[in-house]
């Protein structure tokens, strides 16, 4: 089974992408998603350990968690000690289950794949980006987003240039949905028509 990796730098339209992939019937696990879901539930208690505060009703408030990690960005790095490996878990048994259902590729959407060396686990890279004026507007418009905020993010992502030079397909979400779509199909039929990664 190919294992094909989806990312790209915030508001470039990762998500979008993922959803099209799924519309086009291929599997994907969204990495975001499963660390939302872990914060609702095992990753709870030692993330509240660790950053007391940020769970309420044993749910992490992740405002908070942002709050605190603004204020101390040096522990981000404790945070992802945490939930990392729980994540991996995850993306393991996402793997194996559709391994088993004879799945031809997946996408694996992960949204610091260069900055964590996920790359090295797939088969193939894809990146969605978009034009630096329409991410930012795209970004600013989001809830709880401040200039600090985004800034702070940038930082921690490699250059959307240099994600484009390391992908395999680069999707450009500038234009249209329907545009956006052509190119996710197009990726899609390249990689049935081409199926097993190079030997």
């Amino acid at each position: 089974m190919m294992i094909v990796g989806l990312t790209g730098s915030i508001a470039m339209g990762k998500s979008t992408a993922a959803q099209m992939f799924r519309d086009l019937g291929v599997p994907v696990n969204d990495a975001d998603e499963v660390v939302h879901a872990l914060y609702r539930g095992e990753a709870a208690a030692p993330v509240e350990a660790a950053f007391p505060g940020t769970a309420r009703d044993g749910i992490i408030d992740r405002a908070e968690l942002s709050r605190q990690l603004l204020a101390t960005p040096e522990r981000l790095r404790e945070l992802e000690a945490i939930v990392h490996p729980l994540v991996r878990q995850k993306e393991r048994a996402f793997l194996d289950g559709n391994i088993a259902a004879g799945a031809p590729f997946v996408v694996l959407d992960i949204p610091l794949l260069f900055e964590t060396g996920a790359e090295a686990r797939v088969d193939r890279v894809v990146v969605v980006s978009c034009a630096p004026d329409i991410q930012r507007e795209r970004a600013m418009k989001r809830p709880g987003m401040t200039e600090e905020k985004f800034a702070m993010i940038l930082a921690r992502q490699v250059p959307d240039s240099q994600k484009r030079e390391r992908a395999d397909y680069v999707i450009d979400t500038s234009d249209s949905f329907d545009n956006t779509r052509q190119q996710v199909r197009a990726i899609v039929d390249d990689l049935t028509v081409n199926g097993a990664p190079d030997a």
